[in-house]
C-alpha cells in the first residue's frame, strides 16, 4: 500500500477521524498549504484513487462552494471516491450531484433549481408547526426515559439516534412498521467505511459503492410503493406532497434517498456532538442553563464545533488557481468544513466554546447553491432537543470517551456515555 507524502499532513484516511477532528493537521494545512495535494491510497479494502486537492481555509472553502461554474458537483459527484463510470449517470440524477446552471453552450438546462423549489414547497408553515410539536413531545419522552435508567446514559443509543430517525419518519410519513428500514439504509450509505458496518463485496472481491444502483434498488422500490400508497391515501406529510407533485418517478426516488440519508444523519451526527461539547465545557453549559446564552446562537456554535459533515468533493471544470495553487481541469477538489470552522482568520479563539458567538459564519451546512436544504429543520430539531434537555436532565459530565464513526465524510458518534451530575 502506498502511503501518503509524509511532508503533507494526511487528512484523507477515514481512520484518523475515529480519534476526533485532526486539528493539528488542519491547522498546519491552513497555515502552510491551504490547498494541498492528498494521496488517495488503498485503505479499508477500498481501492486507491488518483488523489485530490484538500481545501482547508474558510475563505477558499466558501469560494469553491459558491463557484459551481469552476468547481462542479456534476462531473464526478460529491464523494471523495470516484464512482464507477457506469454508475455516474445514475448518481447524477440526485440534486446534490447537479450543478445549478449549464456549464457549456448548448447543454440542457439544469433541474437543480426546479427540484429545490419543489421540495421547499412541501415544508408548509402548518406542517412545520405540527412537526415541531411532535419533535418536542418525542424529545421529552426519550430524555425522561434515559434519565430514569440510571446515572450513566449513552445519549446516542438512548436518545439521539431514535430522535433523529423518528422525526424523519414522521416528516416523510413512513409507517411505524417500516421505520427500521430507514436506519438500515442510512447505515449502509453513511457508515460504509466503518468496520462495524462490513461492506458488501462484488464478484471481484472489492467493496460495492453503497450509492450504486444495485445497492439502492431496495430503497427505490420502497419509495415507489410508498408514493403509490400516498396517492391512494394522502396524509399531511412530505411524501404525500412529493407523490402529488410534478416529480418524475426517478426524481422522487432520488429525493427519498436524499431526504432519508441526509435528513436523518445531519441531526443524528450533530446532536450528540453538541451534548459532548457542552459536557466538555462546564462553564458554558452553566451559562446556557442560567439563561445567559440564547439557544439559537448556542445551537450554531455547537454546529460550528461539531459539523455533521466533514468534507465534500467537487471537480474542476477548467484550469484555475486557488490560494496560489494551480489546479487542472478534471482534478478533484475536496473542501473540509471541519477545518474551515476552526479557521483563526475568521473565528476568534476557534478552539474555545462561545455559545453567544455572533456573527458565526460556519459552513456546517455548506454554502452557495448547494447549501443544505434541510438546515432550518436541523436547527429546529436541535433547538427543541436542547430546550427539553435543559428542563429534563441535570448538568451532564462525560463518563467515558465517545466512540466515533470511522469516516472521512460524516462526523458521527456511535456511543456517548454521560453522567447526569
Amino acid at each position: 500500500m502506498t502511503r501518503p507524502d509524509q511532508t503533507v499532513p494526511d487528512v484523507f484516511d477515514p481512520r484518523i477521524y475515529a480519534a476526533g477532528l485532526p486539528h493539528d493537521a488542519f491547522r498546519e494545512l491552513r497555515d502552510r498549504r491551504p490547498v494541498a495535494w492528498q494521496q488517495e491510497y488503498e485503505v479499508l479494502g477500498w481501492p486507491a484513487g488518483p488523489g485530490f486537492w484538500a481545501v482547508t481555509r474558510h475563505a477558499d472553502v466558501v469560494r469553491v462552494l459558491k463557484d459551481s461554474g469552476t468547481y462542479s458537483s456534476h462531473l464526478g459527484a460529491t464523494q471523495i471516491r470516484d464512482p464507477d463510470p457506469a454508475d455516474l449517470p445514475f448518481i447524477r440524477r440526485m440534486m446534490l450531484n447537479q450543478d445549478p446552471s449549464p456549464r457549456f453552450a448548448g447543454e440542457a438546462p439544469s433541474d437543480h433549481g426546479r427540484l429545490r423549489r419543489l421540495v421547499s414547497r412541501a415544508f408548509t408553515p402548518g406542517r412545520i408547526d405540527r412537526f415541531t410539536a411532535a419533535a418536542r413531545t418525542r424529545a421529552r419522552q426519550l430524555l425522561t426515559a434515559a434519565r430514569d435508567t440510571g446515572p450513566v446514559i449513552d445519549l446516542v443509543t438512548a436518545v439521539t439516534d431514535d430522535y433523529a430517525l423518528l422525526n424523519l419518519a414522521d416528516l416523510l410519513g413512513v409507517p411505524e412498521s417500516d421505520r427500521g428500514l430507514l436506519l438500515k439504509w442510512t447505515e449502509r450509505v453513511i457508515a460504509y467505511q466503518d468496520p462495524d458496518e462490513p461492506p458488501v463485496l462484488g464478484p471481484d472481491g472489492r467493496p460495492v459503492n453503497p450509492r450504486s444502483p444495485a445497492m439502492l434498488r431496495e430503497m427505490f422500490t420502497y419509495a415507489r410503493e410508498l408514493a403509490a400508497y400516498k396517492r391512494r391515501s394522502p396524509a399531511d406529510d412530505v411524501m404525500t406532497s412529493l407523490a402529488q407533485s410534478e416529480l418524475s418517478a426517478a426524481e422522487l426516488e432520488m429525493f427519498f434517498f436524499l431526504l432519508t440519508v441526509a435528513g436523518n444523519d445531519t441531526v443524528r451526527s450533530a446532536a450528540p456532538g453538541g451534548f459532548l461539547t457542552l459536557a466538555e465545557h462546564p462553564d458554558e453549559q452553566r451559562r446556557l442553563r442560567a439563561g445567559e446564552a440564547g439557544l439559537d446562537l448556542a445551537v450554531d456554535e455547537l454546529l460550528r464545533r461539531h459539523p455533521p459533515v466533514l468534507s465534500f468533493r467537487r471537480t474542476a471544470t477548467r484550469d484555475t488557481a486557488l490560494a496560489g495553487q494551480r489546479i487542472r481541469a478534471g482534478d478533484k477538489v475536496v473542501v473540509f468544513h471541519a477545518s474551515a470552522n476552526y479557521d483563526e482568520r475568521v473565528f476568534d479563539a476557534p478552539y474555545g466554546l462561545d455559545l453567544g458567538r455572533s456573527p458565526n459564519p460556519h459552513v456546517s451546512f455548506g454554502d452557495g447553491p448547494h447549501v443544505c436544504l434541510g438546515a432550518h429543520f436541523a436547527r429546529l430539531q436541535l433547538r427543541v432537543l436542547h430546550e427539553e434537555a435543559l428542563d429534563v436532565l441535570p448538568p451532564l459530565v462525560t463518563a467515558g470517551p465517545p466512540r466515533r464513526l470511522v469516516s472521512n465524510f460524516i462526523n458521527g458518534i456511535k456511543s456517548l456515555p454521560l453522567t447526569a451530575a
